[in-house]
């Protein structure tokens, strides 16, 4: 019941009369006075002299505003989802979709939410958004809209790791474009990265189409890792936007460190710090550049178990004097040169003593099954005492690259400190290239590349 009609009857006046007799005035008989004191009690001093309750004041509502507004013409993937409030605090945003669910957060103020990631491309979503005002009320806004079909797309694949695989400690994370990246900032923001142990790395461009991260000192054993890619209706430059995200965990196993020696003929392989297996080996016999074991931080990149050996990959055919092709057992690739650490039964009395392969590292059947059933993919395997260096972009050779060299590969030319929290960029101390790196040799990052040598 509102104060002012509840006195007007009591009274038997209009309320406006009242107001205007508030204040010291003369003599009135007790009657009226007694009237008009009930009038006064119930409504409280100061309502009594300003009239009684007055309406809400608007300057005190919220205003919700919710962009895309409610029924957009179909808007790019890449657009935001945006929430502000004007005279209050957003309550709750809710955005219901069949596409990937959408992230987004507020600011400090609580008066803007904003989605984090880019937009499914041709789905449609329903934003639901409700504030409180400085007059406590509360409003809700509702806006109903969908992201338009790109005419070209980008489609990305992991090459390594596997969703749940366990690797070794110099395992990279590799992503392969299908067509040219342009924009490879914008990628590079997409990306996201937890561990459970903090560690620091870069992401670096071998080319418009490999993508690479690394860290800078091997991960810490037993290190669980999560890696996302915000791809889906992001545009990478040239007008193709992203179709769908990746979401891959993997776990760091054991540490394991391996040591060829091509001059001692000795593979030493560590288990977290200690020494667990001591293999006579023979390498590369030289000669010729094919036929010499690439020197180098190497990583085991693959298990085939028979794998083919066979000449005429690297331009030897059947009429080549030394073309070969011969079946190898309890394989380990270690680079895409065609170099394998494999049982070779046929140099056993070589193993130890001299290098007789085609740049292959062999091992005794036993060892040779033993090493194969050891190694995680990404375990380092370095190869010391040859003349051959191995190449950065010849299969996963990426730690041959010196950190800053690494860094300036990145298109936001820094490092990311990567944690349980996800990732903080480094200001970088390298200055930035004027291109995002050397172009990759055919088959390199995450291609099978060939096996050539025995």
């Amino acid at each position: 019941m509102r104060v002012g009609s509840w006195g007007t009857r009591g009274v038997g006046r209009p309320a406006a009369t009242v107001r205007r007799r508030c204040g010291p005035a003369g003599p009135r008989p007790r009657r009226t006075a007694l009237l008009l004191g009930a009038v006064l009690a119930v409504a409280g001093g100061a309502a009594a002299c300003d009239g009684g309750e007055r309406g809400p004041d608007p300057r005190e509502a919220v205003r919700l505003e919710v962009t895309p507004a409610d029924g957009s013409a179909l808007i790019r993937p890449d657009s935001p989802i945006d929430v502000r409030a004007r005279n209050g605090t957003i309550e709750n945003v809710t955005v219901t979709t069949k596409g990937t669910r959408v992230e987004g957060g507020l600011n400090r103020e609580r008066d803007r939410w904003r989605s984090r990631w880019t937009l499914d491309p041709d789905t449609h979503y329903t934003v639901v958004a409700t504030a409180v005002g400085r007059d406590g009320r509360t409003r809700t806004v509702t806006s109903v809209f969908g992201t338009a079909r790109p005419d070209r797309t980008l489609e990305a694949a992991l090459s390594a790791p596997d969703h749940g695989e366990t690797v070794g400690v110099g395992m990279p994370i590799v992503l392969r474009f299908e067509q040219e990246v342009t924009d490879r900032a914008a990628v590079e923001r997409a990306l996201e990265l937890t561990s459970s142990r903090p560690v620091e790395g870069a992401w670096h461009w071998f080319d418009g189409q490999s993508l690479v991260f690394r860290t800078r000192n091997y991960w810490p054993a037993q290190t669980d890792v999560r890696f996302r890619a915000h791809l889906s209706g992001l545009h990478a430059g040239g007008g193709l936007y992203g179709t769908r995200n990746l979401d891959v965990r993997f776990r760091v196993g054991d540490q394991h460190i391996i040591r060829a020696d091509e001059d001692s003929h000795q593979m030493w392989v560590m288990r977290n710090g200690r020494l667990v297996r001591t293999i006579p080996i023979s390498m590369g016999r030289g000669g010729i550049e094919k036929y010499t074991t690439t020197n180098g931080v190497h990583l085991t990149m693959e298990k085939g178990n028979p794998v083919i050996m066979d000449s005429s990959t690297v331009g030897c055919g059947p009429d080549c004097p030394d073309y070969y092709r011969q079946v190898v057992y309890y394989a380990v690739r270690i680079s895409n040169s065609g170099e394998y650490v494999h049982s070779a039964p046929w140099s056993v009395g070589s193993q130890g003593s001299e290098n007789v392969s085609h740049g292959c590292v062999n091992a005794s059947p036993e060892n040779a099954r033993w090493f194969y059933d050891f190694v995680y993919r990404g375990d380092p395997l370095t190869v010391t005492g040859s003349s051959r260096e191995l190449e950065p972009d010849n299969g996963w050779g990426y730690w041959q690259m010196k950190w800053d060299d690494w860094v300036r590969g990145s298109a936001l030319n820094r490092s990311l400190l990567v944690g349980p929290n996800g990732s903080t960029p480094v200001r970088s101390t390298v200055q930035a290239p004027s291109q995002a790196g050397p172009r990759s040799s055919p088959g390199a990052h995450g291609g099978r590349g060939t096996a050539t040598g025995d």
